[in-house]
């Protein structure tokens, strides 16, 4: 039977720096029926510095992207109050860190896993430092080719971690032809792993067909609207398609986890098939001893007669006795065939 799906509802800077819409992203993601919430763990000065470029520029209020940085950081104190609010909700906690400040910060919190963002995943002196803490890791692979995958897993398959590889593809949005879908079951095979999809698409359809591969983890970002201020948003689902995301992939494992006997099902289908499928029956009134042809019988509903199939068996048959129009035809209103 397949594992169930964990969802992780992934906000990263949709929170835009306010603290209270952060908390508020927790309920949502409850709400709809998500596994687990992640953010992302900025310390600036930790992770940047004041020459950073903006990859897009799309910040009226921050000159810098360093200054950017700076406004999506919370105090230690507000990351535990956002873990315990995760955790009366009932979803694992989640934060990708982006120095080794961030990942002691985590740590100290209690997070359930680290999530490798795309951009991390050679960055060495980190991924030494998280192995340190045992916990799981869930490996993206956005922008890395096959053997920096490697390496990744190697490092943590030495140190007897249990890791997921994600597939992952950091276009924003992702459009179905760069999706990877292909990769899921080839991260699998390679490395005899979890695997999953960390999904940039801004659509709910990357996410159910990763879950028809049997994926073990989906990770999506999520928005309140689309008319929302952020670098993520033209990547993200919103509340209501995440429910939908949701709902979808649950059916999904039901199904394939249950597969099914068409023989046994057809049985079960018995009062249905008498009602649907079609009987040799009379076309006109016809008199005892009359031949029948195909003038003279047809196959009409319901299938509690002749079955529709043995049609050309009755051909030729004689009457045994007088039968009505649309008369369904029994074995007794026939006689034997005359040699």
């Amino acid at each position: 039977m397949p594992q169930k799906c964990e969802i992780i509802a992934e906000v990263a800077q949709a929170h835009d720096g306010s603290l209270g819409m952060a908390h508020s992203f927790i309920d949502a993601a409850a709400s709809a029926g998500a596994d687990a919430i992640k953010f992302q763990t900025h310390i600036a000065s930790a992770e940047s510095t004041p020459h950073e470029g903006w990859r897009v520029k799309f910040s009226l209020q921050d000159e810098k992207r360093y200054d950017y940085w700076r406004r999506m950081e919370f105090t230690e104190e507000q990351w535990q109050g956002l873990k315990a609010h995760a955790s009366e909700k009932g979803l694992k906690f989640y934060s990708s860190p982006f120095s080794i400040e961030a990942v002691d910060l985590l740590t100290r919190l209690g997070v359930a896993g680290w999530k490798i963002a795309s951009g991390e995943i050679a960055n060495t002196p980190m991924f030494e430092r998280m192995s340190e803490t045992g916990l799981p890791f869930l490996i993206s692979t956005g922008m890395s080719p096959l053997y920096e995958i490697d390496a990744a897993v190697e490092r943590v398959r030495a140190k007897n971690i249990p890791f997921t590889v994600l597939q992952c593809t950091s276009i924003y949005p992702t459009p179905p032809e760069k999706t990877g879908l292909n990769m899921i079951p080839l991260f699998r095979d390679r490395y005899q792993s979890r695997v999953g999809l960390s999904d940039h698409s801004g659509a709910i359809y990357a996410g159910l067909a990763a879950a028809a591969l049997g994926i073990d983890v989906l990770e999506v970002h999520i928005t309140f609207s689309r008319y929302m201020f952020g670098p993520d948003v033209i990547a993200s689902v919103t509340i209501e398609e995440l429910k939908q995301l949701v709902t979808g992939i649950r059916a999904i494992e039901m199904m394939l986890a249950n597969p099914v006997d068409k023989d046994a099902q057809a049985q079960e289908l018995q009062p249905m098939r008498r009602l649907f499928n079609k009987s040799v029956v009379a076309r006109a009134a016809l008199p005892a001893g009359t031949i029948l042809g195909h003038d003279q019988v047809t196959t009409k509903k319901p299938g509690t007669g002749i079955p529709a199939e043995r049609l050309n068996e009755v051909i030729g048959r004689r009457l045994a006795r007088a039968v009505e129009a649309d008369q369904l035809l029994s074995e007794s209103d026939l006689a034997d065939v005359e040699a």
